[in-house]
């Protein structure tokens, strides 16, 4: 097809039709073509380079501490809750005690066996560290499933229906609001983790890692539900919500297929930023001694197991804070990208 120019108009030349539809003017390469909205979010994603990093060093982690029971097996020879109080390794040519007769645990050897040192029991801190990273993440993950599924029902219902509907339900998070998350989750840690929760046929067991992740979860509801309650209620008065009315689609129907996919954006930022307030707050509940029971670990109990030799075994403190920081951060920078690539406003330079 060729289209000519008319008079006082510049040639136009000949016009190619693409394969998929698009037309082609002389001297362009490809014809521009809608693409969607996750495509532009990938695109934005990935020109964030830092978000990347960051995200790339999170998933390192997890690697690493899925791979607990290996490195623990078939590198460190030893298990995470091994006593190694009275034996000697060789470092350097020379005998030294793991845990010498003062109490101070040897520091990182860099080698196979206790690379990061040993804790005052004689036990290797790298494979505690592995498997105190599965907990950890675990608890968080649960956590912060149990935060969204709770916070988008109670936040989509109440947006949703409003009138008396709204108000009981946002009494009720006001309720849980009104606590520091902090002060909230140590209360109910402290009363759970001794007597377990019993709630019909559920029974969770003290000292099982189900119920720091339980109370994590409920503790956080109200900080996912009021921002979700608050687009609820803008969604519900769009044309494709009046239209589905129009044709006779129910409650249930206009929730789960017109309003809940519109939340998808706002649903995948709130559970990685959640994901790192969950493993933040696991922490601080086992240095508190309301989380993870002993004998288990979790980067918060080996930073409680090690405030009292801070001066004499640094590397107690310095290795689980530093993963934990590192964890935490390394969580929010790529949420915080994530962000900005579903954020619809954002430009992209499309090719």
């Amino acid at each position: 097809m060729a289209l000519r120019s008319g008079p006082g108009q510049a040639d136009l030349g000949s016009v190619v039709q693409h394969e998929d539809g698009g037309l082609l003017l002389p001297g362009a390469e490809e014809p521009t073509v809608g693409v969607g909205p996750y495509q532009l979010a990938w695109r934005r994603l990935r020109r964030n380079k830092t978000a990347l990093v960051f995200g790339g060093i999170f998933l390192l982690i997890v690697v690493l501490s899925l791979l607990a029971p290996v490195y623990a097996d078939h590198i460190a020879d030893t298990g995470p809750n091994v006593n190694h109080i009275s034996e000697t390794i060789t470092v350097g040519g020379k005998q030294v005690d793991v845990v010498s007769l003062e109490g101070i645990p040897i520091g990182p050897t860099w080698r196979s066996h206790f690379f990061f040192g040993a804790d005052p029991n004689g036990r290797d801190l790298a494979v505690r560290l592995l498997y105190g990273g599965r907990n950890s993440l675990a608890i968080g993950g649960l956590a912060t499933a149990i935060t969204i599924v709770l916070a988008t029902i109670v936040g989509v219902v109440a947006g949703y229906f409003r009138g008396w509907t709204d108000t009981i339900l946002s009494r009720l998070l006001d309720l849980i609001w009104a606590y520091p998350a902090l002060l909230l989750a140590i209360a109910l840690g402290v009363s759970l983790a001794l007597g377990g929760i019993s709630i019909g046929p559920i029974h969770i067991t003290a000292g099982s890692d189900i119920v720091p992740a339980l109370i994590i979860g409920v503790v956080y509801i109200p900080y996912v539900a009021r921002p979700i309650r608050g687009e609820v209620l803008s969604l519900r008065e769009r044309e494709f919500v009046d239209a589905a009315r129009a044709q006779g689609a129910g409650h249930l129907r206009i929730m789960f297929s017109e309003i809940l996919p519109n939340l998808l954006n706002t649903l995948i930022v709130f559970v990685a930023l959640q994901l790192a307030q969950s493993i933040a707050l696991e922490a601080a509940l086992s240095f508190l001694g309301a989380g993870v029971q002993a004998p288990n670990s979790s980067w918060g109990t080996l930073l409680s197991g090690s405030v009292q030799q801070i001066t004499t075994a640094p590397h107690l403190t310095l290795v689980p804070g530093i993963t934990l920081v590192i964890a935490v951060l390394s969580v929010n920078v790529f949420g915080d990208g994530l962000r900005r690539a579903l954020d619809p406003r954002a430009q992209v330079r499309v090719k």
